[in-house]
């Protein structure tokens, strides 16, 4: 009896944490009511709402400025046609076409899709002078713009992953 007792709460115990965690890993973009591949309107959303709804690290990154671990993002040697977005508004922010191999550790753009898709801000924290860029919809932080990137532009958009969000193109059926 003790033994399907123990059994049973084990079961009980592992549906809560395995379900907790499924929850928590769901596409929060349902809950999300400020996330729109198609709104312009800039967002003015507190820190406290935002940390209610993205998961922790995207928070951490894009809300507190940290950095993904290099090399461990899932679109650093990601190479498929498509649009890159904000994690955390649905900005659009790149196209695949000016991404760029780089040893960096990150994803890199030589371009925004468009100029006010993003923000710039200085960055002078960890005793560097950078030039950070944020998402132009709702200010969440993206990476760090360098001048060392190849033509046309010369400039390396050298992202978060876990800031980005990507969709594949459509194939055009003939």
């Amino acid at each position: 009896m003790k033994n399907t007792i123990t059994q049973f709460f084990s079961a009980l115990l592992m549906v809560f944490i395995f379900g907790n965690a499924a929850a928590q890993s769901g596409n929060f973009k349902a809950k999300n009511p400020y996330y729109s591949r198609t709104a312009t309107t800039p967002l003015k959303v507190s820190n406290t709402e935002w940390k209610k709804i993205l998961k922790p690290q995207l928070y951490q990154v894009a809300r507190e400025g940290a950095t993904e671990m290099a090399f461990t993002g899932k679109y650093y040697e990601y190479d498929v046609k498509g649009t890159y977005y904000c994690a955390v508004c649905g900005n659009p922010l790149f196209l695949s076409t000016s991404k760029f191999a780089t040893t960096c550790g990150w994803p890199s753009f030589y371009e925004p899709l468009r100029k006010d898709g993003v923000k710039y801000k200085k960055d002078n924290s960890h005793n560097m002078e950078r030039t950070e860029v944020l998402c132009g919809r709702c200010d969440s932080h993206l990476g760090h713009i360098f001048d060392d990137g190849p033509k046309p532009t010369g400039k390396r958009f050298c992202m978060n992953s876990v800031s980005l969000e990507f969709e594949p193109s459509k194939k055009v059926k003939k």
